[in-house]
């Protein structure tokens, strides 16, 4: 599908140019398409015990074996399931409910912009951790899906608070009123007139709670809440604290998994920064132009105005 040559063309495009969105949407889209096949690309069944006990990495086993024989490899490939789907369900349901919200209680104003105002003000109170790890014990067979949407009826108020604030700058509007006094109905108003102008603000609410709820699992994985028995790395983790791995200098049981967080949790990071630099205007045209000045010897900082620095020996001649 080609892009419009018009002006919102352009404007919709315009965050693929920024090297960290970019860097971050490639890291996730290879942790998503390692989440779709990885069952059919796993070298070995990550419950199959062999007898390589406690093998580092190998030929046979690239990323070694557990205390039982267990290919860790087959494991985190499999575990990426489970994060993704975690993480993403959360943060979607987390979203719509802070938008239905947040856009209502802003563009409707009076009673029930306070009665939703109050709403989210106590959700926000709520702890969303210490909830998550009662509800989780009191349902041994609790999985992925009753964690995720437990994270996402917790974790939606920030964002519908801000969407709130947005939206009552935008609902007056010369834009706004020109619609309203062309007879435009209230649905219509909303969905072409106020969530176009939030859609970036929605899509940084949106990667914010997918690294809450991804390292939420992890946490409830690693002290042993959720099920032990679905992998995920959380799970692989636990399991590695549990059999002393780290005390007995089995560094690949661990480290693969860390570092797996490390790097999708740098991408939804750099994603969320690139998304930042695409809304801001001012850190957008610095971001630009920053090359260009760079090379003139110029300091791009965003609220300060540029300043050239000449060569040393120009300064010392000077």
């Amino acid at each position: 599908m080609v892009p419009k040559k018009g002006r919102g063309g352009r404007g919709a495009w315009m965050i693929f140019r920024n090297r960290k969105a970019t860097v971050g949407l490639c890291i996730l889209g290879f942790f998503v398409v390692l989440a779709a096949i990885g069952e059919y690309i796993a070298p070995y069944d990550p419950n199959k015990i062999s007898k390589s006990l406690m093998e580092g990495p190998t030929a046979a086993h690239w990323l070694g074996t557990t205390n039982t024989g267990q290919d860790i490899m087959s494991q985190l490939i499999v575990g990426t399931r489970g994060v993704l789907v975690v993480g993403l369900l959360a943060a979607a349901v987390a979203t719509a409910i802070s938008v239905l919200i947040g856009v209502t209680a802003g563009f409707v104003g009076g009673i029930g912009d306070e009665f939703l105002s109050l709403l989210a003000n106590v959700f926000l109170v709520i702890p969303a951790l210490p909830l998550i790890i009662i509800i989780a014990s009191q349902l041994p067979e609790a999985g992925g899906t009753t964690v995720a949407l437990v994270i996402a009826f917790t974790g939606w108020a920030w964002g519908s608070r801000i969407l709130r604030a947005q939206t009552l700058s935008l609902r007056r509007r010369d834009f706004v009123e020109a619609a309203r006094a062309n007879g435009e109905s209230l649905w219509r108003i909303v969905c072409f007139e106020i969530l176009p102008n939030l859609t970036a603000i929605i899509a940084s609410g949106f990667i914010g709670t997918v690294i809450f709820a991804v390292l939420s699992q992890i946490t409830l994985a690693f002290i042993g809440v959720t099920s032990v028995s679905t992998w995920n790395w959380g799970t692989i983790l636990f399991w590695a604290q549990s059999n002393q791995a780290l005390a007995q200098g089995a560094w690949w049981w661990f480290v693969p998994a860390g570092l797996c967080i490390a790097a999708l949790g740098t991408a939804l990071t750099l994603i969320n920064f690139g998304i930042d630099e695409f809304v801001n205007p001012r850190l957008r045209t610095t971001g630009g132009t920053a090359k260009a000045l760079r090379s003139k010897r110029i300091q791009a900082r965003v609220g300060f105005t540029p300043v050239y620095r000449a060569p040393a020996e120009k300064r010392g001649e000077e």
